[in-house]
């Protein structure tokens, strides 16, 4: 047997084993999920929905616009202020943040797991997280929209409850409720968590909310936000958009837990064999996060993010317990596991990879829409002169990351106006939001776009702009100049 081959058998077993992990080996398994985590530059030269919403927004904020008081934004301020970071740009400077991001929570994960039970443990969940975070349903993984960029903040907060450090976990907690207002469901845990200490755990909390809803209030933004993030959300929120949506989360929620079957079934080795009090902490995160996967009866894909941090937690310890004690049938179950995901999600990569080197466009019909985008993006900035605005009817933000253009009004895509939420308006028609939707449309007509794409009316014609009787004047200073597939580009005359 080859030095190497010793030395690999050696890593395997002295990464299971009791014994301090070799240096070696801690450098192997880094670049195991520093590789990982960079697979995601395959995906250079698209954008997913809603990264493109947030990324635009980070372009509004930039050209001195405030959200919720200047341009409609319906999730919460840190989802669009994250974007600051790289300026809105999308392609290297997106997929470079993506990727830090999710090393940054593998890193809180690690530290957690190593606190929590030891070092082979905080290496498994690392490697679970960032393997999971790259072979699942790019639309669910790839876009950093407020699911995925709450992970780093909900992982922060259960790691000062699991220390015990009240105030600590109160503060991360506001600041995850800064990106998603699922974090009452992290908040929950944290509570049940330290219900001796829950005085700390809300003064923390209630700092960070105090402090973000007076810099709210100081930039004239507080109204918008309740009615924008609160209003529009709740509304969003009780009207599902599936006719069974118990049938769809239970169907949605056994192919998921088949994709990620490795971190399930080791979940499910670990419980039987943890403490009652390690059962109770978990299952409490466990539950609480599903809760939260289930808000709205949508049971969208991104929605389980926030139940993957305790589910690899558990099965770091799950993984653990079962190589040590099975070794080699363990380790060919865990294998056999990760090869579902790895197969079904890992040749796009590849073919995204080659697409992106010989400069053509990828056939997938995922992206038609982004492609749609950049191709009238390309024809709006040939027209456009300095000071050009641009408003898109229909849900098509990725127009204003590839153009850098803003809108000139309070309102840059047609939910608010048609009052249909953007997961049904491609196909359906039914209004949730119609009163302030009529009001919206009234408010819109006072504002002077340089260019109006309507992005929605070859796909859904009944939500087509010229449909509302009140847009037909304004419509009519507008003549078409160009249109794509899937977009009409209309310019001021």
């Amino acid at each position: 047997m080859s030095y190497d081959t010793r030395w690999r058998w050696k890593s395997v077993s002295t990464f299971f084993a009791s014994c301090p992990i070799e240096r070696r080996t801690r450098v192997l398994l880094s670049c195991l999920i520093v590789a990982l985590a960079c697979l995601r530059f395959a995906h250079i030269h698209l954008l997913w929905a809603d990264e493109d919403y947030h990324l635009a927004a980070s372009i509004f904020i930039l050209k001195g616009k405030i959200p919720y008081r200047d341009f409609w934004y319906d999730k919460p301020p840190l989802s669009a202020i994250f974007y600051l970071i790289i300026g809105g740009y999308p392609g290297w400077p997106l997929r470079i943040l993506d990727a830090a991001y999710v090393l940054g929570v593998c890193a809180l994960v690690w530290r957690l797991a190593q606190v929590w039970w030891g070092e082979a443990e905080a290496w498994t969940a690392a490697l679970l997280l960032s393997f999971y975070t790259a072979f699942y349903l790019p639309s669910a993984i790839i876009p950093f929209a407020p699911d995925a960029l709450m992970m780093a903040p909900h992982v922060a907060a259960l790691y000062f409850a699991f220390r015990k450090r009240a105030f600590w976990a109160g503060v991360w907690t506001g600041v995850a409720f800064f990106v998603n207002t699922k974090a009452v469901f992290v908040l929950a845990v944290c509570a049940i968590w330290l219900f001796s200490q829950w005085l700390e755990l809300a003064a923390g909390f209630a700092l960070v909310v105090i402090a973000g809803f007076g810099c709210l209030a100081l930039l004239g933004a507080w109204p918008g936000y309740l009615e924008q993030v609160w209003h529009w959300g709740l509304i969003y929120a009780s009207t599902s958009p599936e006719p069974h949506p118990f049938a769809t989360g239970l169907k949605r929620t056994v192919d998921w837990a088949g994709f990620h079957a490795a971190a399930t079934a080791a979940a499910i080795y670990a419980w039987f064999r943890l403490s009652q009090k390690e059962r109770w902490h978990l299952g409490v995160w466990l539950a609480l996060s599903f809760a939260a996967v289930c808000t709205g009866l949508r049971f969208a894909p991104h929605y389980y993010l926030q139940f993957l941090p305790p589910l690899v937690m558990t099965a770091s310890r799950g993984t653990v317990v079962a190589l040590r004690r099975y070794r080699k049938p363990a380790l060919a179950a865990l294998i056999a596991l990760l090869l579902a995901p790895f197969i079904r999600f890992g040749p796009r990569y590849v073919r995204l990879a080659l697409d992106n080197m010989e400069h053509r466009e990828p056939h997938w019909t995922d992206v038609i829409l982004d492609l749609d985008s950049q191709r009238a993006a390309r024809i709006v900035c040939a027209l456009r002169q300095p000071g050009s605005t641009l408003f898109v009817w229909g849900y098509r933000p990725d127009l204003y990351v590839y153009t850098r253009m803003t809108a000139p009004g309070l309102f840059w895509d047609s939910q608010p106006l048609t009052g249909v939420p953007a997961d049904r308006h491609l196909h359906a028609t039914t209004v949730v939001y119609g009163g302030p939707a009529a009001q919206n449309r009234r408010l819109l007509i006072r504002s002077n776009p340089t260019f109006l794409v309507d992005g929605l009316g070859l796909l859904n014609p009944q939500l087509a702009p010229t449909v509302y009787p009140e847009l037909r004047p304004w419509l009519a200073q507008y003549r078409l100049v160009a249109r794509t597939n899937l977009s009409l580009i209309e310019q001021k005359q």
